[in-house]
């Protein structure tokens, strides 16, 4: 059972950029030195919120500092890059991690970055995300020349190779055949899900899923897995989850429902943000409930894993049981601005140690 970290990240607009930075790269190497497995960090072009534009320039920052934890990005968004960039800093970042590289692809989630790359339509972008990674899986499979035809972009590398000095030779990454790929996952019965399984991708669950959300991703991975004939374990799926945990129960809830609290933040945000997109069925444990009736307490309650070590241990015990059995955790990165650095890197060093062994102990996986 994996233990990772999964940053947006998502911060209050207001906050200046370099502070915020610094403070996520801070908590990076905490999450290494406590002991976790893994990091992943989002990508997002137009939003100060979420202000992170290149996760392998942010991770680039601070893997010469970490000793065992890999870095990956969560997700790059494929439809808004030229798949040429992207193979060749992919591979790049992973001859510099030697192999501790990990490589989330997505179509995207911020309407804005949808908008300003303009592929606001569904099928379009998703479309340009499958013909992306494919023509990204093609150049590392292949020496130049290059002559791949897509739909949308097109790779000619034919005229100017010289292969006796290296030129024309877009580079293979330091894992072989490529890093570990997975793909994000949010919608209810998501064909994402089916479609990474097919493919023999990973999956990350989102953390903003009620369960039975997480409990659907389930079912279309197992779909997936035996339409190609793989046997579904569980073991390329990831889970992501807010997580606070305290000495008591009661410290625990007071410190989620503080409306000056980072979870708090975030889930008022993410509300927001999916109500102006039309989208809130992704948020909430009943899609029939209206909009207008729906707390933001209510969304932290049902979405949110807090309480003592021991209450939490038997939360995730209860949620894996109902939802399927995901062989990677992550915890959700929160806003560190005042009070909160200190709770959240408590419920880090508290899940790493009190309750990780305890739950892998119960899930029979200790890797």
């Amino acid at each position: 059972m994996k233990l990772g970290l999964f940053g947006m990240p998502l911060h209050p607009p207001a906050r200046p950029m370099s502070e915020t930075y610094e403070e996520n790269a801070q908590k990076v190497l905490y999450a290494d030195e406590i002991g976790f497995d893994e990091v992943w960090i989002g990508e997002h072009m137009s939003c100060t919120t979420e202000p992170i534009a290149s996760p392998m320039i942010f991770l680039a920052s601070v893997a010469r500092q970490t000793k065992r934890i890999k870095l990956g990005t969560g997700v790059v968004a494929l439809p808004n890059h030229h798949p040429v960039i992207v193979a060749a800093e992919i591979a790049q970042f992973d001859h510099m991690m030697k192999g501790r590289m990990l490589f989330g692809i997505g179509p995207g989630g911020l309407a804005s970055d949808m908008e300003v790359f303009d592929v606001l339509d569904t099928e379009h972008r998703n479309e340009k995300m499958m013909e992306s990674i494919d023509i990204i899986l093609k150049i590392w499979s292949q020496d130049p020349p290059y002559d791949i035809q897509g739909k949308h972009w097109t790779v000619s590398l034919k005229n100017t190779v010289m292969p006796a000095l290296g030129v024309g030779y877009i580079p293979k990454p330091y894992q072989l055949p490529h890093p570990e790929i997975s793909m994000t996952a949010m919608s209810p019965f998501s064909g994402s899900v089916k479609v990474a399984a097919t493919r023999g991708f990973g999956v990350m669950t989102a953390n903003f899923c009620p369960e039975y959300v997480v409990a659907s991703h389930w079912k279309k991975y197992v779909e997936g897995c035996e339409a190609t004939g793989r046997t579904p374990t569980g073991h390329d799926w990831r889970v992501a989850r807010n997580i606070v945990i305290a000495q008591s129960d009661s410290e625990a809830r007071d410190r989620v429902m503080d409306p000056a609290g980072s979870n708090y933040f975030y889930f008022q945000y993410l509300w927001e943000v999916l109500k102006a997109a039309n989208y809130t069925a992704v948020m909430k444990a009943d899609p029939k409930q209206a909009d207008a009736t729906v707390a933001i307490e209510q969304l932290i309650d049902s979405m949110v894993v807090y309480g003592s070590p021991t209450t939490v241990l038997d939360k995730l015990v209860a949620f894996r049981e109902h939802v399927g059995p995901f062989h990677g955790l992550l915890m959700a990165s929160m806003d560190g601005a005042g009070r909160n650095r200190e709770w959240e890197w408590e419920s880090m060093r508290r899940l790493a140690g009190e309750v990780m062994p305890a739950f892998r102990e119960a899930t029979g996986f200790t890797a």
